[in-house]
C-alpha cells in the first residue's frame, strides 16, 4: 500500500500554446476565405443558363485543376470542421467570446468584448486563458515546456 505510482504531467508552455491557438484561428479564417462562393450559404437562388459541356475528352483542363485542388479542399474542410467542433464543445459564454473575438469577419479588440459582455478586464483575460487551454487540447496543438 505504501507504493503509490507517481505520475507527472509535462508542464504546458502557456505563451507558445496561446500562439498556437491564435495561429489555428488565423488558419481557420483563411480557409473560410478559400471556400468557393458557390459553396457558401446564399440568401437567394442563383440560376445559370450555361449548359454543361459534353466533350469526349478523357481529361479536360477543368478536371486537371480539380484533381490538383481536391487534397487542399479536403484538408480545408476537415480543418474547418475540427475547429467548429472544438469551439462548440465550449460553454455558451466561452463560445461567445471566441466567436466574437476570432471567428468573425470584423477585427474586434478584447476591450470591446469584455465591455460588451459586462466582464471586468481581469475576469475576461482569466477566462480567455482557460478557453485557450481547452482549445489547445481539443485541437491537439498544446505546446509543452522543454526539459533541460
Amino acid at each position: 500500500m505504501g507504493n503509490q505510482l507517481s505520475f507527472m504531467l509535462p508542464e504546458i508552455d502557456r505563451k507558445e500554446t496561446k500562439k498556437a491557438v491564435e495561429v489555428a484561428f488565423e488558419k481557420y479564417r483563411f480557409y473560410l476565405l478559400t471556400i468557393p462562393e458557390e459553396r457558401l450559404p446564399k440568401l437567394t437562388s442563383t440560376y445559370s443558363l450555361i449548359p454543361p459541356a459534353n466533350a469526349n475528352e478523357f481529361y479536360s483542363s477543368t478536371e486537371n485543376i480539380a484533381t490538383k485542388t481536391v487534397d487542399f479542399e479536403r484538408e480545408r474542410d476537415k480543418y474547418i470542421e475540427l475547429v467548429r467542433k472544438a469551439v462548440n464543445r465550449l460553454s455558451v459564454k466561452e463560445r461567445e467570446i471566441i466567436i466574437k473575438r476570432y471567428l468573425q469577419d470584423e477585427e474586434v479588440f478584447d476591450y470591446e468584448i469584455y465591455n460588451e459582455i459586462g466582464y471586468s478586464e481581469r475576469r475576461y483575460y482569466r477566462l480567455k486563458a482557460r478557453i485557450f487551454y481547452k482549445l489547445a487540447f481539443l485541437l491537439k496543438i498544446e505546446v509543452y515546456k522543454k526539459e533541460n
